[in-house]
């Protein structure tokens, strides 16, 4: 069992493979296009550790250890930062199950402030989305999803509402959620691209 800490949301996990599954092949993916972009010296982005304080673990064998009760130390803020041209990146990856909309209940107010705040001090904020059933992947401005959340009532968002206004992520050999493409075109499009990835790359 894992805890927050002020003791309101639970969640149970059963041995250390299956802590955090939800959206796990989403990133994977980003993992996999991050250490890309480390590697080609295109940008500086990593996921952030979420601290956990190990409470119970059984031993079911000698070889073998099975985390049966957890806490995590703090509320997490967003799943990954860093640097890309000169500019802080902030973002959440969400991988959506469902066949028509994004639950609001997977992003939490904490999550929506910090965005909010690193946008205000100049930071570039977003969420990546996979719609599983569709198999496609968009990125939405962090500020245009708050500002529609915050003027609806219902406790969801439509993908037709992602689809319009997102920005489709494509995918590549090495780099499967190639989502500095979209950064280049939503955050840098009055400015030259100088360090793109070149023809003979793909």
């Amino acid at each position: 069992m894992v805890n927050y800490p002020n003791g309101k949301k639970t969640a149970w996990i059963h041995a250390p493979a299956r802590f955090g599954d939800r959206g796990m092949n989403l990133e994977k993916d980003i993992n996999t296009t991050n250490q890309y972009y480390l590697d080609m010296d295109r940008a500086v982005i990593h996921k952030k550790p979420t601290p956990v304080q190990i409470v119970k673990v059984d031993y079911p064998m000698r070889s073998a250890a099975k985390i049966t009760e957890a806490y995590f130390k703090i509320p997490s803020t967003t799943d990954y930062n860093g640097v890309y041209r000169g500019k802080y990146i902030d973002f959440e990856a969400k991988e959506c199950q469902s066949k028509t909309a994004f639950s609001l209940s997977y992003i939490h107010p904490h999550q929506i402030t910090h965005l909010e705040k690193c946008r205000k001090h100049g930071g570039i904020c977003f969420v990546i989305f996979r719609l599983t059933y569709h198999n496609l992947t968009y990125l939405v401005d962090a500020q245009e999803m708050i500002d529609y959340i915050r003027g609806i009532e219902r406790k969801s968002i439509p993908y037709k509402w992602i689809m319009t206004h997102g920005h489709s992520i494509q995918s590549y050999y090495g780099r499967p959620v190639d989502y500095l493409e979209v950064v280049d075109r939503l955050y840098f499009k009055n400015e030259e691209v100088t360090n793109v990835i070149s023809k003979e790359e793909e």
